[in-house]
């Protein structure tokens, strides 16, 4: 039997919310009209206890399930939305029952007298208290599990729940991306579980996944987002490369190679395949073709890789003075340092992004024929596309390069006999960070821990 729709049930949760606030008012009515004697033999105090008690149960449970679809944290996510909904659903109409009783109390009509002041006290003090605890524990609960709110909704949430009618307009917003959210991790989970026995992403050789620069594959900090976990659930044996975040290309292609001749010794897989963003393809090709690896290298795939090099960082490189640079790189180094990286070259690892940088690497690094090379890249639409910094690089990178997904430009990312450019429709883009999920946002028309089943998904139909 189809189940019934989660929105059913929020609205006999609403409704059950008001029939608890005014139940004293609709026992009153039953009394002047004589039917109180049929319907409640012995008074409002057990209907109004049995209320008090759903009061509770809606608070705990507010779409009158315990049932949860995929996480704990997800659960509580959704129920957070639910709580809102039923919040501002209430107000309102409570709103129009206060005006509705007053109306009724002042008219002078029979069986409507005058409310006293304690009792319409008592009754804006119940129905108050009770709308504060469905926001608070409504908004704690989204606050403390959403993903998609990230900082900037949290801030607005806070800096303007004070304000008439434009809270209400940021409550709407903040309810409509955690119940998307809820509603795209409900669906991912049931994806995911329809196909966990055909191990999509269990490929022959087991995956490498290579950061770009400036960034490192940190133990709380996953440079890969939510990639690799979806990647594990459908099957995938996964290792990371762990190369230097800001070094040269050469010196970070050898330390791929060690951690391959590593993984080999370890698993005994025979080969890998490597999957690259950014700067992490050049360090690829490099210990490909200069430290002897290419047998045991399947295929690589390379994502937003600048293999032609970055026009605008030669034009940087040329204006910017030297003392600068120093200092900038001085400050640079130290900080990777504090992050693991053993002799960080912030100047090295720069210089082989540009342009003519990467002219020469090209020469040096011919594709092997024992492995399969593809490549993926994307574009932004427009600056306002991406997060800071990319959205401030995006005019000037676009200006000098072309198409870029705020960073890197979409001529420079291809590479090898297969090229995919995903895209999503409308004025947004998907830039440099999306492609690894580094803000771990949803984008319409865009799943990119999808597109990273897909891609994973096709090596094993290779037989890669």
């Amino acid at each position: 039997m189809k189940t019934l729709p989660k929105t059913f049930f929020k609205i006999i949760s609403s409704l059950t919310v008001l029939l608890a606030l005014n139940i004293r008012f609709i026992c009153a009515f039953l009394f002047y009209t004589g039917c109180t004697a049929v319907l409640f033999p012995r008074g409002c105090a057990i209907t109004e206890i049995l209320c008090i008690l759903l009061l509770l149960y809606i608070h705990i449970f507010p779409t009158l399930s315990t049932h949860k679809i995929s996480s704990f944290r997800n659960k509580i996510l959704e129920d957070g939305t639910a709580l809102l909904q039923i919040f501002l659903t209430t107000t309102i109409l409570e709103t129009a029952c206060c005006l509705t009783i007053l109306a009724l109390s002042l008219s002078g009509s029979p069986g409507a007298a005058p409310l006293s002041l304690i009792t319409w006290i008592r009754y804006l003090l119940t129905v108050f208290l009770v709308e504060l605890t469905l926001f608070w524990n409504g908004i704690l609960r989204v606050y403390l599990t959403s993903v998609q709110l990230g900082i900037k909704w949290r801030i607005i949430g806070i800096a303007c729940g004070c304000i008439p009618i434009v809270h209400i307009y940021v409550l709407c917003r903040i309810i409509h991306i955690t119940d998307n959210e809820a509603q795209w991790e409900n669906e991912k989970y049931l994806l995911n579980q329809v196909r966990a026995e055909n191990q999509e992403c269990r490929t022959k050789y087991p995956l490498l996944l290579v950061h770009g620069v400036f960034f490192r594959d940190f133990r709380f900090f996953n440079y890969w987002g939510r990639i690799p976990a979806e990647l594990k659930k459908n099957g995938a044996i996964l290792f990371y490369g762990s190369q230097q975040s800001a070094a040269s290309v050469a010196e970070c292609g050898q330390e791929l190679a060690e951690r391959i001749r590593q993984i080999l010794a370890e698993t005994g897989c025979g080969k890998v395949n490597i999957i690259a963003h950014s700067k992490g393809g050049l360090d690829s090709r490099y210990a490909i073709s200069r430290c002897g690896i290419a047998p045991y290298v399947a295929s690589l795939t390379t994502i937003n890789t600048p293999h032609r090099g970055c026009i605008f960082a030669d034009y940087l490189l040329q204006k910017i003075p030297d003392s600068i640079c120093r200092s900038v790189a001085a400050k640079y180094n130290a900080a990777l340092k504090k992050f693991g990286d053993s002799d960080p070259d912030f100047m090295e690892a720069v210089q082989d992004l540009t342009a003519s940088s990467c002219m020469r690497l090209n020469e040096l690094l011919p594709d092997d024929p024992q492995v399969y090379y593809q490549s993926a890249g994307t574009r932004m639409h427009r600056a306002a596309g991406g997060r800071f910094p990319l959205n401030m690089s995006y005019p000037l990178v676009k200006h000098f390069d072309g198409e870029c997904d705020g960073l890197v430009s979409l001529d420079s990312m291809k590479w090898g006999s297969h090229f995919i450019c995903p895209d999503v429709p409308g004025g947004r883009g998907i830039s440099h960070g999306d492609m690894i999920d580094l803000n771990r946002e949803n984008i319409s028309g865009f799943d990119v821990r999808e597109f990273y089943v897909g891609l994973v998904h096709n090596l094993k139909e290779m037989g890669l």
